[in-house]
């Protein structure tokens, strides 16, 4: 749920631990009273002022950089004061409980100026710079994935969004979809006028251009999230395929142990990786097998493994080369293949792979197929201990996934909550269409449409969310943003 948010709040907002500076953020309707105790003087807004902070006996805590921003020029919108102090953690500590005591004193004496100074839950600065409207809801998300960005192009992507180019996408969808629906509305209004408003204005044509844009805006939106959620990859296969190894060679790094014993892996190892800037999760599993020396903790590794499977948005199934011809071998390749099958949604691609191919006389990597539900799945053969073939196979893995590279110059960050409103709106654009192409336009229908269609999209900017949503997505907020 959301916060209450008429009272000011106060939190650190740097990472935990010592650095060379720490800042305490404090965030209300009218902090003058609050910055005078404080800081024993007014300070100049926008300005950075030197200046010792003691406690309430007159002893000194550090000497800050003190910055008032006055409401509504603040990053929240309203009053903003920023003490910066040597970043260890009991410096910063003791400021902020002498911020508290301060306040307290002053809500005593001055309920009307400030009431109750209280610590900040996750999130609430953002929530409150949103809810001021500093910020749209998409732009508020993108502030959380600068933060939490894995790669360059991740970084670069919420930064455009936080400066606006996904919200600008949207609202102009927005205003094309607001035109069309004051038309049809208008029709609705004055149906005794001679005048076909819906022909005259191209109605049609204004809804075909909408739909174009918004398979454009979607499928940017796709990249987006890809860019924010990356792809989580599992490799699958029988005992001593391989698969530790190949994770090893795409990390760059041992991470997993290799030996030639059967059941080495018994865990799940995940490493995250990045391809073109999208990044990966890579999952090395157990090795499946049906065999009676499986002990119970193999058993166990073999369930995990499974159960990654079922979560991966793509399958590495890795083979072994050398016990291609070997009968049993390829049963039990052929068990995988059927549980994969019945395991994995039709559309998660399953790439085969025909590893240890050094042991061969050549490396042949056949050409790149489409790994949809009625294609062909991807074959590629490759060398984990050599690295051949890998580069095809990163290639390969950006393309099932439906990554169109190009670079990310231009890219804005996105969330999966974003394409399944778009998505949403596609569809109710979809059964508007088909209202208003009828032999007798249902106009009713057509309208109602448009008016969902507007409501979805809102909900990405915010200008219509539940208050629920709202509390999901701010409190995975770190405390100080």
């Amino acid at each position: 749920m959301l916060a209450q948010h008429d009272a000011p709040i106060i939190a650190i907002a740097t990472a935990p631990g010592r650095g060379a500076v720490g800042i305490v953020r404090v965030s209300g309707k009218n902090l003058n009273a609050l910055v005078r105790v404080l800081c024993g003087r007014a300070l100049k807004p926008r300005e950075a002022t030197y200046l010792p902070l003691t406690d309430e006996s007159g002893a000194p805590i550090d000497h800050v950089l003190a910055l008032h921003f006055p409401g509504p020029n603040s990053y929240t919108g309203e009053d903003v004061l920023e003490l910066q102090a040597h970043g260890g953690p009991v410096v910063l500590q003791l400021i902020l409980a002498r911020c508290l005591r301060v306040a307290a004193s002053l809500n005593e004496q001055h309920k009307p100026l400030l009431s109750g100074l209280r610590l900040a839950q996750p999130g609430e600065f953002t929530q409150r710079a949103f809810l001021n409207h500093k910020l749209d809801l998409a732009q508020a998300e993108a502030v959380a994935d600068l933060i939490d960005a894995s790669t360059e192009a991740a970084a670069r992507g919420a930064s455009r969004s936080l400066a606006g180019a996904f919200s600008s996408e949207i609202h102009h969808l927005r205003d094309a979809l607001i035109h069309l629906r004051m038309l049809v509305e208008a029709t609705l209004d004055f149906p005794e006028e001679d005048i076909d408003f819906l022909k005259q204005a191209d109605a049609q044509g204004q809804l075909t251009r909408l739909q174009q844009n918004l398979t454009r805006v979607m499928a940017q939106t796709k990249q987006g999230a890809l860019l924010r959620e990356g792809i989580r990859v599992v490799i699958a296969g029988q005992p001593n395929a391989g698969k530790s190894s190949l994770l090893n060679a795409l990390a760059g790094a041992e991470l997993a142990i290799v030996t030639p014993i059967a059941g080495t892996t018994r865990d799940v190892v995940q490493q995250t990786i990045q391809i073109d800037g999208v990044p990966l999760h890579v999952v090395d599993t157990a090795g499946l097998r049906e065999h009676p020396d499986v002990d119970e903790v193999e058993r166990i590794g073999i369930a995990r493994a499974w159960e990654q499977i079922g979560q991966a948005d793509a399958v590495l199934f890795l083979h072994d080369l050398t016990r291609k011809d070997d009968p049993a071998y390829d049963v039990a390749d052929a068990q995988i293949q059927n549980n994969l099958q019945d395991k994995l949604a039709v559309h998660v691609p399953v790439l085969h792979l025909w590893n240890k191919a050094d042991a061969q006389s050549t490396v042949a990597t056949q050409p790149l197929q489409d790994s949809g539900p009625s294609s062909q799945a991807v074959h590629l053969t490759l060398s984990a201990k050599t690295g051949d073939g890998l580069p095809a196979l990163r290639q390969a893995l950006l393309h099932v996934v439906g990554w169109q590279g190009g670079g990310t110059e231009g890219m804005f960050m996105a969330r999966e909550r974003h394409v399944q409103a778009l998505h949403e709106v596609d569809e109710h654009l979809m059964l508007a269409n088909a209202s208003l192409q009828a032999k007798i336009p249902a106009l009713d229908l057509l309208a109602e449409e448009l008016r969902l269609s507007q409501n979805a999209l809102n909900t990405i900017t915010g200008e219509f969310s539940s208050d629920d949503l709202l509390g999901v997505i701010f409190s995975s907020f770190c405390i100080g943003k």
